[in-house]
């Protein structure tokens, strides 16, 4: 039988807390043997939705943490003052190495603080980034960062491209994969201070396979493998990417009902179409992993359903099997002695 991998899983944490939370952890071990999931939040609440289900009950373990973050509430504040919250407690399961990684769809902020005081940074990662994946023409890119610094610095965006290269080239096997910066225009001199500066020092970059500018179009037809950029612009291409895939499905869905002949040619073209938006469904990818810490630490959607807390807590699996934070931990020291080395 292979490892258990151990997940601490918020359960209290999002919009459909605990229910969907509770239900994901449910569908995660039916489909695994090979996962113990450690829930946390209010003990009653969780019995209470967990008696709802038929599962192997010796891999879901209730976490009692009588506190709950509010997504509104002031990260640094909640996770200092909220000690007995869920995601204090999860949190601390994986600094101690009482949990292998922790999965969590509440507040963002308080996942990014907590992930860097409680679980701590790997030494020579400047900032964690968020790293979702999502669907391309041609498969998925890695998206890093999309929603945890939005004052980046140069040197920060060069990790970021290490950091998901390895990612892409271990987790999801792709060799050897293409990196993007996002511009405003192909052109190297292109772009704003920022980028401008990046642009140089990833080209330097020997350890990837830096291809230049990548606009925002391309992005959706697979331009590159890691595309790269600072929180802001991050966060506004993947939200626009979900609204603009929410709002197509909306249009094709009311385009068919507009006459008899729609109808029935929605009816022949329906499973083709529900097998394409299922290709696009970024929630089949689970969670976005914060990279670069001491620990696995995996911030799903806020208004994640079931399916998207299983495939993220099944993501953990293939994090801890393939040393995702091992690897980037030898990547950035031999980074820095070849930088010591040249000074």
């Amino acid at each position: 039988m292979s490892e258990i991998t151990r997940v601490a899983l918020d359960g209290m944490g999002g919009d459909n807390a605990p229910g969907e939370i509770v239900k994901g952890a449910v569908e995660a071990v039916q489909l695994r043997k090979d996962i113990k999931i450690l829930l946390t939040g209010q003990e009653e609440k969780l019995k209470s939705e967990l008696a709802k289900y038929t599962y192997p009950e010796d891999q879901i373990e209730i976490i009692n943490a009588t506190e709950v973050i509010e997504t509104a509430e002031p990260p640094v504040k909640a996770i200092r003052g909220k000690k007995d919250s869920s995601i204090v407690v999860a949190m601390k399961m994986v600094k101690k190495g009482e949990a292998d990684a922790f999965v969590s769809a509440g507040s963002t902020g308080a996942v990014l603080v907590g992930g860097q005081v409680l679980v701590g940074r790997i030494k020579g990662v400047e900032r964690p980034p968020l790293a979702p994946l999502f669907p391309t023409l041609k498969g998925f890119s890695l998206l890093i960062d999309c929603g945890a610094n939005v004052d980046a610095r140069p040197s920060h965006l060069v990790q970021f491209a290490k950091m998901g290269s390895i990612y892409m080239e271990s987790v999801m096997g792709k060799k050897n994969p293409t990196v993007g910066i996002v511009n405003i225009g192909a052109e190297e001199e292109k772009g704003n201070a920022l980028v401008k500066e990046t642009f140089p020092l990833l080209k330097a970059c020997k350890d990837i396979n830096f291809i230049g500018s990548v606009e925002a179009r391309e992005i959706p037809y697979g331009a590159a493998d890691v595309i790269v950029c600072e929180a802001f612009v991050g966060n506004v291409i993947l939200k626009l990417y979900e609204g603009v895939g929410g709002a197509l499905m909306k249009k094709i869905k009311g385009g068919m009902m507009t006459s008899l002949r729609s109808k029935i040619g929605g009816l022949l073209v329906k499973p083709a179409l529900k097998a394409t938006m299922k290709d696009f469904d970024a929630s089949e990818y689970g969670g976005a992993p914060l990279l670069g810490l001491n620990g696995l630490v995996v911030k799903t959607h806020g208004s994640s359903k079931s399916r998207e807390v299983c495939n993220s807590i099944i993501q953990c699996v293939t994090f801890k099997e393939q040393r995702i934070n091992e690897k980037i931990r030898e990547a950035i020291q031999t980074s820095q002695e070849e930088k010591e080395k040249n000074e």
